[in-house]
C-alpha cells in the first residue's frame, strides 16, 4: 500500500518509506507535484535522485510532458524469453556462452559493422517505413542515421546488461530464461538533449523550480515535434530490444543445439504513453517504472549478483498502473567506484559469469537496494510469475 505525503498542488503517492528517500530526491518529488500541469503523482519502491525528476516516478500530467523527466535513454526498457532449456543442458564452460553471446550482440560503444538484417528478428515489420520517418526527426539528428542503423541491436553500456538466468522454485526450478536491459541508443540521447535544451527557453518554463522540470505544451508546434521524436525513439528502443533478442536466441541455439524459446516479454520503463484516469486523458511518464495494468506482463531486475523477478500487473489505479522497474540505486556510481573495489565484486557476483574488473564496479550489486525488498513493497502493485537468478551476465 502507498504512503501519501502532502504536496502542493496533488498528493505525493509513495510505495516507499518517505525517510529512507535521500532529501534530493524528496525536494524533486515536491517540485514535480507543485507543477501546474500535474494530475498525480506516483512513486515507485526503487525510487531515487534522477535528472529533473527522480527515477521511480511516474507523473501523470494535462497537456504537458517534460522532455528531462522522461530522461535521455528515451524507451529504455526489458525484454525476457523462457526457453525449453534447463540448467542441466548449459555447458560446464559458461564462459564460452558468454563470450558467443558478446561476439553476436557488441556492448559498450561498439556497433555493428553493417546493420542487422530485419530478416533475423522475427515478429517485426514496417522496417522501411520506420526508416522512412528518419527524415521527419529533428534537423539535428539528419546527419546519425548510419550510426543509428548500425546501432540497432547492440547493447550500450552502464546498467544496461544480457543475462541467462535460471528460474528459482515452482515446477520450473531451473528453466532456463534469457534477459536483457537496453534502450535507443545514441540517437535516442541526441533527441532527448536537444528537446531539453528547447523546452528550458520556453517562456512559460521561465519560473519553474528546477530547469530541469520544463514541458512543453499542447497545442505547440514544440510539443508536435517532441511527440513524433519521442514515439519514433521509443519504437527504436523496442525494435532494438528485439533484435537483441534475436542475436542471443542465435548465439544460444549455435552452443546448445535444439533449443526452443517462447515468446519474448517486453517493456518500456523509461517512456510516455497516452493513458485515461478519472475521466481524463493525461501523458503519463514513467521514469524507472513499468506499466502494470491488469494482467500486464513486465520484468523487474535485480543487479548483476542477485535475482530478477517475472511479474504480473494487478492494473492499481492509484500507481497510474504502474510498479518498479527494477532495484534502484542506493549509491552514486561515483560513490560506488570510491567504496567498493574488483575483489569486492568478485565477491558479490561469485557463481555468475562476468566481468569482475574495476570498469563495472559502479554496478556492484551493494551500489542497489535489496530486489526483494522492493517486490515486497508493490504486492498491490503486481503478483510475482517467475523469480529468476543469473548464472551469466554480460556488460558494456
Amino acid at each position: 500500500m502507498f504512503t501519501a505525503v502532502e504536496g502542493a498542488r496533488v498528493p505525493i503517492r509513495m510505495w516507499a518509506d518517505p525517510a529512507t528517500v535521500e532529501d534530493a530526491a524528496m525536494r524533486q518529488l515536491h517540485n514535480v507535484a507543485n507543477l501546474p500541469w500535474v494530475h498525480g503523482l506516483a512513486v515507485m519502491p526503487d525510487v531515487h535522485y534522477g535528472k529533473g525528476a527522480t527515477v521511480g516516478s511516474v507523473i501523470a500530467m494535462r497537456d504537458a510532458v517534460s522532455p528531462a523527466a522522461v530522461g535521455v535513454d528515451i524507451g529504455c526498457g526489458m525484454s525476457a524469453v523462457r526457453t525449453s532449456l534447463t540448467a542441466d543442458d548449459l555447458p560446464d564452460d559458461l564462459g564460452r556462452l558468454r563470450r558467443r553471446i558478446e561476439d553476436a550482440v557488441p556492448v559498450g560503444f561498439a556497433m555493428h559493422r553493417t546493420p542487422v538484417d530485419p530478416a533475423r528478428v522475427p515478429g517485426t515489420g514496417g522496417w522501411n517505413e520506420f526508416w522512412q520517418a528518419f527524415g521527419h526527426l529533428h534537423t539535428g539528428v539528419q546527419n546519425l542515421r548510419d550510426r543509428a542503423r548500425a546501432q540497432i541491436g547492440s547493447l550500450g553500456g552502464g546498467n544496461h546488461f544480457i543475462e541467462v538466468c535460471l528460474e528459482q522454485g515452482g515446477p520450473d526450478a531451473g528453466r532456463v530464461w534469457l534477459m536483457l536491459h537496453s534502450g535507443s541508443r545514441g540517437i535516442g540521447n541526441e533527441l532527448a538533449k536537444r528537446h531539453i535544451d528547447i523546452a528550458r527557453k520556453l517562456p512559460h518554463n521561465a519560473d519553474l523550480p528546477d530547469r530541469d522540470l520544463a514541458v512543453f505544451v499542447a497545442g505547440t508546434p514544440e510539443m508536435e515535434a517532441y511527440r513524433r521524436d519521442l514515439f519514433w525513439a521509443q519504437e527504436y528502443a523496442a525494435r532494438n530490444r528485439a533484435t537483441m533478442v534475436a542475436l542471443v536466441q542465435q548465439a544460444v541455439a549455435d552452443t546448445v543445439p535444439g533449443v526452443r524459446f517462447d515468446e519474448p516479454i517486453s517493456c518500456h520503463h523509461n517512456y510516455v504513453a497516452e493513458e485515461t484516469y478519472d475521466g481524463v486523458e493525461v501523458l503519463v511518464t514513467r521514469k524507472g517504472a513499468i506499466r502494470a495494468g491488469s494482467g500486464d506482463l513486465g520484468i523487474i531486475p535485480g543487479s548483476m549478483g542477485t535475482g530478477s523477478y517475472i511479474v504480473r500487473g494487478l492494473g492499481n489505479e492509484t500507481s497510474f498502473h504502474s510498479a518498479s522497474h527494477g532495484a534502484g540505486r542506493r549509491m552514486s556510481r561515483t560513490k560506488a567506484r570510491k567504496t567498493f573495489t574488483a575483489a569486492d565484486l568478485a565477491a558479490q557476483t561469485s557463481g555468475v559469469e562476468c566481468r569482475k574488473d574495476e570498469g563495472v564496479v559502479d554496478e556492484i550489486p551493494a551500489a542497489y537496494k535489496d530486489i526483494d525488498s522492493v517486490i515486497r513493497a508493490q504486492t498491490d502493485l503486481v503478483e510475482v510469475v517467475a523469480h529468476l537468478k543469473q548464472v551469466v551476465c554480460v556488460k558494456g
